[in-house]
């Protein structure tokens, strides 16, 4: 399947009914993360991908909102900064990755520099080929270490895609978020498209998961269900007391 058959959004969603779920579910994520944190052995990489407007932050705000601070990190990637440029591609990725008992969010990723490489013609073919086994590599290192790693793609029809950039235009509030290269980047969306089915099918070792993203509601709810599913496959246990103090009286 093209991402284009993939639904949007699903009409068979009640929104009531939904938002009441995903309040249960958010709120298991919430206390499944402090127990995480607190035993420090696994830890969760979720990479959200998408085109401008998709609604990476909104969603990385909503899943959250019953998690403790202590154990979650966030990152955003822009262009690389001239100090990254001077390292290996993934070099800045890698530093960010989680510490055992920590949720880290990637808002984009690693897969930016396989994106717009591709499409801006930056690199040569050969150099972007290697990139893609150099993802799985890192991604399998990832499982490797006891970090779980999730992908999402946010998928948002071109209408709805065009009425949260008009937003920005129109709306005090959310003038901050306009760029005028968005809508560059939109005239080339096609070809960004290729490059994500290519990605789908090259790094799907850990498979994708394309999320219906038109309506925001609709969209937590799939994430939220897939995240929770993943902390309940993890052997989470709360740690055993170390105490001197106290070892007599427990033995």
């Amino acid at each position: 399947m093209k991402i284009q058959d993939y639904p949007a959004f699903n009409t068979e969603l009640d929104k009531k009914i939904i938002e009441k779920k995903t309040k249960k579910l958010l709120k298991e994520i919430g206390k499944l993360q402090y127990k995480m944190f607190a035993q420090r052995k696994y830890s969760l990489l979720i990479v959200f991908q998408g085109t401008d407007a998709s609604g990476k932050d909104g969603l990385t705000r909503g899943l959250l909102k019953y998690c403790n601070p202590i154990g979650i990190k966030i990152k955003s990637f822009k262009k690389p900064t001239p100090e990254e440029y001077a390292h290996d591609f993934l070099w800045r990725v890698h530093k960010e990755t989680p510490a055992k008992g920590d949720i880290q969010i990637f808002i984009r990723s690693h897969y930016e520099d396989i994106l717009v490489p591709t499409v801006e013609g930056f690199f040569p073919e050969e150099l972007i080929e290697q990139r893609y086994r150099l993802i799985n590599d890192f991604e399998r290192l990832q499982e490797h270490n006891d970090t779980r790693v999730l992908k999402f793609y946010l998928n948002v029809s071109p209408e709805a895609q065009e009425e949260r950039l008009m937003e920005r235009v129109n709306m005090m509030e959310k003038h901050w978020k306009h760029k005028d290269g968005d809508w560059e980047t939109r005239k080339k969306m096609p070809e960004y498209m290729e490059v994500y089915e290519r990605i789908f099918k090259d790094c799907n070792e850990i498979p994708w998961h394309i999320v219906p993203s038109d309506r925001n509601w609709q969209k937590l709810y799939y994430v939220a269900e897939e995240v929770l599913k993943t902390l309940k496959s993890l052997d989470l246990q709360w740690p055993e007391l170390e105490s001197e103090l106290f070892k007599e009286s427990n033995d």
